[in-house]
């Protein structure tokens, strides 16, 4: 896997909010776009954090959440990002480490895609021979 780029496995477009959104909204377009996560950007597209499903779980679980609460409430903003051109043996390698299905996609400083766990397991099976159970 030290061969193949992260570029050419990513989801991309990214879909994207202000940290101003409301989880419902956020919620909606995730459903929308049936992706798992989404970026959360400041005034000039800088990353400003992201907000998962497994976020969406938390706070359910937390209580009654209020809808009209913001994803700034919620999302996380120490967001380790990768590049294109990285190697999705390293991409994935983070992945683990850190317990992350999604990893934002940077050139500079615009995100131009995410790479997910569902990128990951979908390149190995076209890969990959199964194992023997």
């Amino acid at each position: 896997m030290d061969d193949v780029f992260v570029g050419s496995l990513m989801s991309s477009p990214v879909y994207t909010v202000s940290n101003d959104t409301s989880l419902q909204n956020a919620g909606e377009t995730m459903r929308e776009h049936e992706i798992g996560s989404i970026i959360v950007v400041g005034d000039d597209d800088h990353l400003e954090g992201i907000i998962t499903a497994t976020d969406f779980i938390h706070v359910v679980a937390e209580g009654a959440p209020d809808p009209n609460a913001t994803v700034a409430t919620v999302m996380s903003t120490d967001v380790i990002t990768t590049t294109a051109s990285e190697s999705v043996q390293t991409a994935a390698d983070i992945m683990i480490e850190h317990g992350f299905d999604h990893l934002p996609v940077v050139d500079g400083e615009a995100v131009i895609g995410v790479i997910t766990t569902t990128d990951l397991t979908a390149y190995l099976s076209t890969t990959e021979d199964p194992s023997p159970s």
